[in-house]
């Protein structure tokens, strides 16, 4: 598909990451305004709650967005979503009849304040990159013992906090947890050393099910996607996950980018899963392709430092797709709902550069990797940490906007009394 060409001039330049063919959902406001639902279109948000009040935007059970959040647009279920791209993308073609009606309901991007898009029900996150497990697997019980033996039948998962879900932005406090080092006697309650990232895609439920839905069903059910960023402290984690997995270590943020990029922008890129060495059983077999040739990278930034690209890979990589992690959600009866989130898991590549978290990147802090003005084994107070994505396209791109965070000091003993 090649570019859509929009009457908004700066949709249309090659290297913008929010052209007509992309148009993701987000919540902003403005110093004078509320926080109200708009999409973003070139270097500007479009007021979609404000297009629907003045009778621009009609879609089936309507008012859906005199809300500030997309849930309501996403429970409507996709003839809906259908309904709205179509009619923006007429709103804003070029040569569109109504663009003076439209353009008064442009908003600078540079002026607004991003919020969450939606208001998340529930959260899981997923253990599915291949070469991500490989090399955890690798470092804490050997090569021979790399993969869990159920590893390459499901993809592996653990329910999340919601209430910890954060928009890009928003500052992150270093953890407090139980710690025990190899050769301590007993664990101690210290600030985490070893806090970390983790590279993710999350998919955004739109449809909710009561019952076991297949691949090709839970992949209609799904809205869109964001960036996210899985937030560890890997020192806890290893004191604590055995034999029930991951809990404190994850809770104290998951970052996501404030745009949705809507299933629909994402089909020109859809693309396969990896070849297996073990059939996968007929409930989770892909009935076509259900990935999506999305390049990702990370930055870290040292406080009054420049950046440096740590990493650069690709949600190609992913040995599970968004579509069979939730399907597999749902084998046991488990009810979704929409505003569900599902973190893809930890995405990385083969070569270490592309590897999707600083515990790869450093191989468990032996091996420091080089930032501006020194080096990092594990996030430093001060940190800022950038992911981007963005898929590249015939003369143009979808992009999903940063999702970045800043690693603040960690408080003082928080169960200290005077």
């Amino acid at each position: 598909m090649p570019l859509l060409r929009s009457w908004v001039d700066s949709a249309n330049a090659p290297d913008q990451p929010f052209p007509l063919n992309n148009l993701p959902c987000g919540v902003f406001s403005t110093p004078d305004e509320e926080a109200r639902c708009g999409v973003a279109i070139g270097d500007f948000v479009l007021d979609v709650a404000a297009l629907e009040e003045a009778g621009l935007l009609e879609l089936p059970g309507a008012p859906l967005l005199d809300v500030p959040y997309w849930n309501e647009v996403m429970e409507a279920g996709p003839a809906v979503w259908a309904a709205l791209r179509a009619r923006l993308t007429a709103l804003l073609v070029e040569g569109a009849a109504e663009r003076a009606a439209v353009e008064p309901h442009l908003v600078p991007l540079a002026g607004v304040e991003l919020h969450l898009p939606y208001l998340i029900s529930e959260y899981t996150d997923f253990y599915a990159g291949r070469h991500h497990a490989t090399n955890v697997g690798t470092m804490f019980r050997g090569a021979e013992n790399a993969l869990p033996p159920n590893w390459l039948h499901i993809p592996i998962g653990y329910n999340g906090r919601a209430s910890s879900v954060v928009v890009s932005g928003t500052p992150v406090r270093r953890p407090w947890g139980q710690v025990k080092g190899p050769d301590h006697a007993a664990p101690v309650f210290q600030p985490s050393r070893r806090f970390d990232i983790e590279l993710e895609l999350g998919a955004v439920v739109g449809v909710p099910s009561d019952g076991p839905v297949t691949v090709a069903e839970a992949d209609a059910m799904i809205f869109g996607y964001v960036l996210l960023n899985d937030w560890s402290a890997r020192d806890i984690q290893a004191w604590e996950y055995q034999p029930l997995g991951p809990f404190q270590a994850k809770a104290t943020a998951t970052t996501i980018s404030p745009w949705i990029v809507m299933k629909a922008a994402l089909e020109p890129f859809r693309c396969s899963t990896p070849p297996r060495e073990v059939p996968l059983l007929p409930h989770l077999q892909e009935p076509g392709p259900m990935l999506y040739d999305i390049a990702l990278e990370v930055g870290l930034t040292p406080e009054g430092g420049r950046e440096t690209v740590i990493s650069r890979t690709n949600y190609a990589e992913m040995y599970y797709s968004a579509a069979q992690q939730l399907a597999h959600h749902t084998t046991s009866g488990c009810p979704m709902n929409a505003g569900d989130l599902l973190g893809s898991g930890t995405i990385s590549g083969s070569t270490k550069e592309s590897r999707g978290s600083l515990l790869e990147l450093s191989w468990g802090g032996k091996e420091p990797i080089a930032v501006d003005g020194g080096t990092r084994s594990f996030i430093e107070d001060g940190d800022t940490l950038v992911l981007r994505g963005q898929a590249q396209g015939d003369g143009y791109r979808i992009g999903f906007g940063e999702c970045s965070g800043k690693l603040l000091p960690a408080l003082e003993d928080p169960y200290a009394r005077n």
